[in-house]
C-alpha cells in the first residue's frame, strides 16, 4: 500500500535519538479477532515468518517457537489466552496480539483490546457461514463505538469450499451495516489450474488499485501482469473499490473529479484509503493462507504487513484512555511521549515456575525501565476478589515474549507493549504510574462471570494450599470471581462457561498443585414458619452439683417475605428473670441460624416468649439459650414449614429475533417476564424475575439460544416461597443423600 509518513506529518517525534522500538510513530499494535477455528494463530505464525521472525520450520533462533502453548492449550488443541507476538517489518515494530475465539475467554479479547490500536478481523472462507459469529459482530461493534481502525482478513482459501468473493460479500452485508462499501476488499484472488477433484487452488493476488498481480506460486512474491480472463471481475470491483475510497476521502472535490471522468491517480487513491483506514471509517478485506513446505512468503502476507504498516494507526493517533487521581479527580489527558509522565497499564497477568508472575503491559505514556520504583494504583473489583491497590512497588526485568522465550529489553517507551517480571502487587486491569505522580486509569469493561462452579480440596494436603491457588489464580483473571459463601458454606468460583471453569480447575492442579472436586452448587435457600405455632423449651439437668434449669414458652408466627425475625418479650410477674430474656432470644435466633428442616435459616416470624420458669440456683445464661432452641425446634415439629428460594431481577439482551424464544425459556423457568424495551438498533432488552435455582447454567444455555449473541445480568430481588411439589422432591434428595 505505501508508506503513511505525510499523514503522520507535524506530529510529535520521540526522543532524540530512540531507537525505532522505542518511537511511537513506528509501533503498530494489532490485535486479531475471530471465531475459534477462524486461523487467528496460524496467521500470527505466517506473519513471522514472513517477517523473519521465525525459519522456515517455525522456530526462532534460541529454538522456540512462536507457537508455544501451555500444556491446557495443547491438550485442548485451542487458545485459551491472550499471546503477545512482536515482529519487525520495513523498519516498524508489530505487535500481534493473538486472542481466543472461544466465547468463554472473552476476557482475553478484552484485554487485547484494550492494549491494540487496530484490530484484525480474521473470517474463515470454509465455515458455511460461521466465520462471522454472531460474537464476532459484538466485537465489531464495540469496536466501532470507540472508532478503532479494523480490516478484515479472510482465510482458508485453500478448502475446497471456500470462495473469497461470497465471504468478502458477506462480511460487507453481515458487519458494513447501513454503509457496506465501507467494507470492501482490496485484491481479488488469481486461481491457478483446477485440481482433479475441480478446485483450483489460490495462487496469486491482483491488486484492484495497482491492476498488478502477486504471483505466490513460486513460495515468494513476484508481480505478473492480470490475464485478459480476469478483466471483467477487476474492473467492476475497481470501480466499487475506488468510489468507496472516494466517498471517505477528505477532499470534497474527488467525488466531482472522479464522476467527470477524470482519472484519479494511483498515489492519492492509497493515501486517501489508507487516511480512512486509520480513522477506522474504511475497512479493508484481505486474503491471507501459510505458505507451502519450503516456501517463506504465504498468501498475502505480505500484503497485509503493508497494510499494517502503512494504513493501521500508530499509537500517537490513539488517545490514552482517560485518567484520573487516586482519589478520583479528573486529570489532563494524556499524550503518547516517551517524555511524558509515566502512565502504563496491566492488560495481562501470568505466572512462571521459574520466574513467578509475569505482567503485560502497555505503556501509554512516558517511559518504563526495570529496577525502578512506580506506584500501583487500581482497580475498584473487590466484588471479585480483587483487592484495591495503592501502593509502590519496584518494576523486575523487562522482556519481550516470542513463544515460550523472554528476550531481555532496556526500556519500553509509550506506545509499546512489554513483559514485566516480579510485580506481586499489581495485577490486571492496574495502572503503573510514577511514584511522584499517581495516575489511575478508567478500567475497560469486563464480562460479569454469571457460571457458578462449587469446589472442594480433594484431600487434607490440597485444603492448606487451596486458599493460596485460588487467590493467585483469579488474580490472574478478572473475568472470574471468587465467593465465600457464608449460607451454603461453599466456595465457589464464578466462571464466564464451562470450558472457562475447566480450565480454571485445571491450572489449579498443573500450576499450583492443588487438586479440586467440583460439587453441585447450591443455592442458599430460606425456611420458614407457614402457620402460628406454640411451643415449650424445657431443659432441666441434675446430674449432682451444679445443674441446669430453663424453661420457655413461645408463640411462633409467620411475618411476611423480607420482615427477618423478630423477638418479643411478654413475660409478666417474673417468671423469666430478666437477665435472662436476651438468652432466650439468643438460643431462638441461633437455633434459626440453623434451620429447622432441612437446615436452611429461618426467617420472616415473629418469636414471642410468653412463660417460664428458672431455678434460683441451677438457671443460667446457657441453659435459657438451650432452651430458646428447644421451644423453637419444637415449634417447628408440629406445624408446616415452608421452603423460601432466592429470586433474581435478570436483564437479556438479544437481538429482536430472539426475543419470543428468550421470553419462552424464561418463562419454561417458573420466570414472570416483566416486559421488554428496546436497547440499541435491533436489539431488545427482556427484563424477568426468575428464581435462581432456574438459572445456575443460563449462562451456557443462553449462548446456545441466542447463537453468541446474547448477555445477561442478575441481582438478588427477595425470597419467595418454592412451590410445595419442588419442595417436597427437595426435601426427598436432602433425606436420601443424609442416609
Amino acid at each position: 500500500m505505501g508508506g503513511a509518513s505525510d499523514r503522520r506529518e507535524g506530529q510529535p517525534e520521540a526522543a532524540g535519538g530512540a531507537p525505532a522500538a522505542g518511537r511511537p510513530e513506528n509501533v503498530r499494535n494489532v490485535v486479531l479477532v475471530g471465531h475459534s477455528g477462524s486461523g487467528k494463530t496460524t496467521l500470527v505464525e505466517a506473519l513471522a515468518l514472513a517477517t523473519g521472525a521465525v525459519n522456515r520450520a517455525g522456530r526462532v533462533e534460541d529454538g522456540g517457537s512462536v507457537s508455544d502453548h501451555d500444556e491446557i492449550e495443547q491438550r485442548q488443541q485451542r487458545s485459551v489466552q491472550l499471546s503477545l507476538v512482536p515482529v519487525e517489518w520495513d523498519g516498524i515494530k508489530i505487535n500481534l496480539l493473538d486472542t481466543p475465539g472461544y466465547a468463554d475467554f472473552v476476557g482475553e479479547l478484552r484485554a487485547g483490546l484494550r492494549a491494540a490500536d487496530a484490530a484484525l478481523f480474521v473470517v474463515s472462507a470454509a465455515q458455511d457461514g460461521e466465520g462471522i459469529g454472531g460474537a464476532t459482530r459484538l466485537v465489531w461493534e464495540e469496536c466501532a463505538a470507540v472508532g478503532m481502525p479494523r480490516a478484515v482478513v479472510v482465510t482458508h482459501l485453500e478448502s475446497a469450499r471456500a470462495g473469497f468473493e461470497e465471504t468478502a460479500a458477506r462480511c460487507a452485508a453481515e458487519l458494513g451495516g447501513d454503509d457496506p462499501d465501507a467494507v470492501l476488499p482490496l485484491y481479488l484472488p488469481v486461481h491457478g489450474p483446477r485440481a482433479p477433484d475441480g478446485h483450483a487452488p489460490v495462487t496469486g493476488l491482483a491488486g484492484l488499485l495497482s491492476q498488478r498481480v502477486h504471483d505466490y506460486s513460486s513460495g515468494e512474491r513476484a508481480e505478473a501482469e492480470p490475464g485478459p480472463e480476469l478483466a471483467p471481475a477487476l474492473a467492476r470491483a475497481r470501480n466499487r473499490l475506488i468510489e468507496g475510497i472516494i466517498a471517505e476521502s477528505e477532499d470534497e472535490t474527488l467525488m466531482d473529479r472522479y464522476l467527470g471522468g477524470a482519472e484519479i491517480d494511483l498515489g492519492t487513491l492509497v493515501t486517501d484509503l489508507e487516511r480512512a483506514v486509520a480513522r477506522g471509517t474504511f475497512h479493508p478485506v484481505l486474503a491471507a493462507a501459510p505458505a507451502a513446505e519450503g516456501a517463506r512468503h504465504g498468501l498475502g502476507t505480505l500484503e497485509l504487513l503493508e497494510l499494517i504498516t502503512g494504513g493501521f494507526p500508530t499509537p500517537l493517533e490513539r488517545g490514552a484512555p482517560p485518567v484520573t487521581s487516586p482519589d478520583g479527580d479528573p486529570l489532563p489527558p494524556l499524550s503518547c511521549d516517551p517524555r511524558g509522565p509515566l502512565a502504563a497499564e496491566v492488560v495481562k497477568t501470568s505466572s512462571d515456575p521459574y520466574v513467578g508472575r509475569i505482567s503485560l503491559v502497555r505503556v501509554f505514556s512516558g517511559t518504563l525501565r526495570p529496577d525502578e520504583t512506580v506506584h500501583v494504583s487500581g482497580h475498584g473489583m473487590e466484588d471479585r476478589g480483587h483487592e484495591d491497590h495503592d501502593v509502590d512497588e519496584r518494576v523486575g526485568a523487562l522482556s519481550s515474549p516470542f513463544g515460550r522465550q523472554q528476550r531481555p529489553v532496556p526500556a519500553a517507551s509509550a506506545g509499546d507493549l512489554v513483559c514485566v517480571a516480579r510485580l506481586t502487587r499489581a495485577e490486571t486491569g492496574d495502572t503503573l504510574s510514577g511514584k511522584e505522580r499517581p495516575l489511575l486509569m478508567e478500567p475497560w469493561r469486563m464480562p460479569d462471570p454469571l457460571l457458578p462452579v462449587a469446589i472442594e480440596a480433594h484431600g487434607k494436603a490440597d485444603e492448606d494450599k487451596l486458599s493460596l491457588g485460588l487467590s493467585r489464580l483469579v488474580a490472574e483473571d478478572p473475568t472470574m470471581r471468587l465467593e465465600q459463601n457464608p449460607d451454603t458454606r461453599q466456595v465457589v468460583l464464578w466462571c464466564l462457561g464451562e470450558a472457562h471453569a475447566d480450565v480454571a480447575l485445571e491450572r489449579l492442579r498443573s500450576r499450583y498443585g492443588v487438586q479440586v472436586d467440583a460439587v453441585p452448587h447450591r443455592v442458599a435457600l430460606r425456611e420458614t414458619f407457614g402457620e402460628s405455632a406454640t411451643a415449650r423449651g424445657r431443659h432441666v439437668k441434675q446430674s449432682g452439683g451444679h445443674g441446669q434449669f430453663a424453661i420457655c414458652d413461645i408463640e411462633v408466627e409467620p411475618l411476611p417475605v423480607g420482615s427477618g425475625i423478630e423477638f418479643v418479650d411478654r413475660v409478666v410477674g417474673g417468671a423469666v428473670p430478666r437477665q435472662f430474656i436476651p438468652s432466650v432470644e439468643k438460643g431462638v435466633r441461633a437455633q434459626a441460624a440453623r434451620g429447622v428442616g432441612l437446615g436452611y435459616p429461618v426467617v420472616d416470624i415473629r418469636v414471642t416468649l410468653s412463660d417460664g420458669k428458672a431455678h434460683s440456683v441451677d438457671s443460667s445464661d446457657a441453659a435459657f439459650q438451650t432452651a430458646g432452641a428447644l421451644a423453637l425446634r419444637e415449634a417447628a415439629s408440629g406445624c408446616r414449614i415452608h421452603l423460601l428460594e432466592p429470586v433474581s431481577e435478570v436483564g437479556v439482551l438479544v437481538p429482536d429475533a430472539y426475543v419470543g424464544p428468550v421470553m419462552s425459556d424464561l418463562s419454561a423457568r417458573r420466570g414472570r417476564v416483566l416486559g421488554t424495551e428496546p436497547a440499541g438498533p435491533g436489539r431488545s432488552l427482556v427484563r424477568a424475575e426468575v428464581p435462581e435455582i432456574e438459572i445456575g447454567r443460563y449462562a451456557v444455555d443462553l449462548r446456545s439460544l441466542a447463537h453468541g449473541t446474547g448477555r445477561f445480568h442478575r441481582h438478588y430481588a427477595r425470597h419467595e416461597p418454592m412451590p410445595a411439589a419442588l419442595a417436597a422432591k427437595l426435601r426427598e434428595q436432602e433425606e436420601y443423600a443424609a442416609r
